[in-house]
């Protein structure tokens, strides 16, 4: 199973856990139709269309509506943390929750729990709090941008608004010294997909690889288009290939699907996500070295 976990910034939305679908604009989870915008909903739909076209069992959906106050977080935390070792997923990808040090660090100690350990992912404020828990290098991969990267690589701050002003002055010129820095902290994963102007793949601190083309710069203006990069690689990761295959196919992916709609800043998210298909049929097998006909292999 892929699991994705993380909150939705709709008040009052129960706690919901399903398989999940597209349905016309939005996010299908057990009846629920939740807008495909930016953040959790975005990386989810992402995964579900990424799967689809695998032909592998769509990403099981963990949500709740929080719009910063907390109650949602927690209560997804501890749903988590109670019935991890139960559902035993192949993958966990964890997106936005308000970060919560005690919670993660129990959240990370169930999962030794599971038959088999997840693969463990986080993007956004799931993120914040790995490293904050001191837990990020029991994460096998982490998706920050390059102010987040900034964060990870700074040993004392407990979230990106605490950034030292010397590493957020690097961010932009230097994002190498800042891996550097944040695997010297253990502020890092395993493997890490940094996200921006050039995509940084990175295992144990040696840079593998980097993605630079199509150059589709106004993605950077269309919320949600790092969420989508994470839902592909957690879903490409779920499909059993390599993580740093996962993570350069999905930088690559997001970047034509960029190309394919013809960007600006107006272009929804949704409109990047429903290119994914048509970026997979013509360039996935050479990508990835397996070939797949109609999705499927």
């Amino acid at each position: 199973m892929l699991l994705i976990a993380g909150t939705i910034p709709i008040p009052d939305l129960p706690l919901i856990t399903g398989k999940a679908s597209l349905n016309g604009e939005f996010l299908e989870i057990e009846g629920h139709h939740i807008p495909c915008t930016q953040g959790t909903a975005a990386m989810i739909s992402a995964a579900v269309v990424t799967t689809d076209y695998l032909k592998i069992n769509p990403p099981h959906a963990l949500i709740i509506g929080d719009t910063g106050k907390g109650k949602g977080s927690h209560e997804l935390y501890e749903y988590l943390i109670k019935n991890i070792a139960k559902i035993s997923p192949h993958t966990l990808a964890l997106h936005y929750c308000l970060p919560d040090i005690g919670l993660m660090r129990r959240l990370c100690e169930a999962t030794t729990k599971c038959t088999q350990r997840p693969v463990m992912i986080a993007d956004a404020a799931s993120m914040y709090a790995t490293k904050a828990a001191y837990k990020a290098s029991e994460f096998d991969i982490l998706t920050p941008d390059a102010s987040e990267m900034a964060f990870l690589a700074d040993a004392d701050a407990t979230h990106p608004a605490y950034i030292a002003k010397h590493l957020f002055d690097t961010e932009v010129s230097d994002i190498p010294k800042l891996i550097n820095a944040a695997y010297e902290n253990k502020g890092a994963s395993k493997l890490l997909l940094v996200k921006g102007a050039i995509d940084y793949i990175v295992r144990d601190g040696e840079i593998v690889d980097t993605v630079t083309d199509p150059n589709v710069p106004t993605l950077e203006a269309i919320g949600g288009t790092g969420d989508t990069i994470t839902g592909m690689t957690s879903a490409f990761t779920y499909a059993e290939l390599e993580p740093h295959e996962a993570c350069i196919i999905a930088a690559k992916a997001n970047r034509m699907a960029g190309q394919y709609v013809n960007a600006t800043p107006a272009t929804s998210v949704r409109q990047i996500i429903e290119q994914f298909p048509n970026v997979f049929k013509e360039h996935l097998c050479q990508w990835s070295g397996v070939c797949y006909s109609e999705g499927g292999q």
